[in-house]
């Protein structure tokens, strides 16, 4: 299994140059990489190989005058910005040839050098190496001072260092791992239902109230960006207000990545299986609650609990976003009117009174042992019936299955 580990570091002054220079040479390589494949293009040309380009922007522009600088730098660091562009494009042909099922990606675009966060890539055919007192050793850059809050557990096959718009530089190392690090299996899953008030409903009803980490920080971010606002643009100044307001917005991300570290953990740890929902983060970030979508993370929350079960020995899944969850009661499993924002909880037809974000949770968990099961070859699902005039799904006969697994919507 392959495992990232990223520690911060502190280069000096002349290595903070350095380091700047490599990612400089980076940027033009890919820009120059990307201009000759859009070039190519619109001349009606063969799409330019690999190895081609290789040979145009890296080996030919080395001898030239205007690129007579590339050679200051390690050629691994060249070779791994244009091995970015070409991930770059097979991302785009396989999103247009329909191959790629995520959200359409868009083609390639230029490196600005006004970005903020530098980043570069160092191989093993670079001869990285950790020395033994402690410091990473880059080739034409020094060694490195690391802090270390663990050690590696192999030999990385790869670092990146990456400086980040608060000004700050880590190593990022790429580590591959046979370590055996499953869990001693427990008899307990759990279904979780996200949200804003309450970031995670489990579906044995703990609610674990919602940090709201951008939001303790308002008040001072509105100050420091009204600082940055006063001062002149273009001026020194102004350079320093912005840092202070990037570096305030670090400490609020590391904060909610910290919070989403020790809860993914603890759900991961104390169950067997966990099942969310299939939420549409990218659609949500487009409402008036985007502020506050942004603000919870569920998507990183999300794919931390899924890299932690894969790592673990346990079962992450996700049921369709499309599930009526919360006008689903789960104890006769009828499916009600939709229900506004503001009404927390209801009364089903059958005399159950549910909370709206538990019964959800319950309900994401059903449908998770359902699919999961259902992999496995089990019947778990009777046949549909013929769904009522206001709804597009078919359901199960609710007097057949009273509750469980069974009484999920087959959707």
């Amino acid at each position: 299994m392959q495992l990232r580990y990223n520690f911060r570091v502190y280069p000096t002054p002349g290595q903070q140059v350095a380091l700047a220079r490599a990612s400089g040479c980076a940027r033009v390589v890919f820009n120059d990489g990307l201009r000759l494949r859009r070039q190519a293009h619109e001349q009606g040309l063969p799409y330019v190989s690999d190895a081609e380009l290789s040979r145009r922007v890296i080996t030919q522009a080395k001898q030239t005058p205007e690129r007579a600088w590339l050679g200051e730098v390690s050629a691994v660091v060249l070779q791994q910005a244009l091995a970015d562009l070409n991930t770059a494009y097979r991302n785009f042909f396989t999103s247009v040839s329909g191959a790629r099922k995520s959200r359409k990606v868009s083609p390639p675009r230029f490196r600005s050098r006004k970005d903020s966060r530098q980043a570069i890539r160092f191989t093993k055919n670079a001869k990285f190496k950790v020395l033994a007192n402690g410091r990473l050793r880059l080739p034409k850059i020094g060694d490195l001072a690391v802090r270390w809050s663990r050690p590696l557990p192999a030999d990385p096959s790869s670092v990146t260092i990456v400086k980040d718009a608060a000004g700050r530089y880590s190593a990022s190392f790429v580590v591959q791992t046979e370590q055996d690090e499953t869990l001693p299996p427990v008899d307990r899953e759990v279904g979780i239902d996200l949200g804003l008030t309450h970031f995670a409903v489990l579906s044995d009803g703990t609610k674990i109230t919602a940090p709201r980490f951008l939001r303790r920080a308002a008040r001072r971010l509105k100050r420091l960006q009204q600082e940055v606002s006063r001062k002149q643009k273009g001026s020194a100044d102004r350079r320093k207000a912005a840092a202070k307001v990037s570096r305030a917005h670090a400490r609020v991300a590391d904060a909610r990545r910290d919070w989403h570290h020790k809860l993914s953990t603890a759900i991961i740890r104390d169950n067997q299986a966990v099942y969310v929902e299939d939420l549409c983060v990218t659609g949500l970030a487009r409402t008036l609650m985007a502020k506050s979508v942004h603000d919870a993370g569920w998507a990183c929350f999300t794919a931390m609990l899924e890299y932690k079960a894969t790592r673990y020995g346990r079962t992450f899944a996700r049921v369709d976003r499309f599930l009526p969850s919360t006008r689903m009661c789960s104890a006769c499993g009828r499916t009600g009117e939709k229900l506004a924002l503001s009404v927390r909880a209801w009364t089903c037809s059958c005399g159950a009174v549910h909370d709206r974000d538990v019964n959800a949770a319950i309900n994401i968990l059903a449908a998770g042992q359902a699919d999961r099961r259902n992999d496995r070859g089990a019947h778990v699902r009777p046949g549909p019936v013929p769904a009522a005039r206001d709804e597009a799904v078919t359901r199960p006969d609710a007097a057949r299955t009273p509750r469980g697994v069974e009484g999920i919507s087959a959707l």
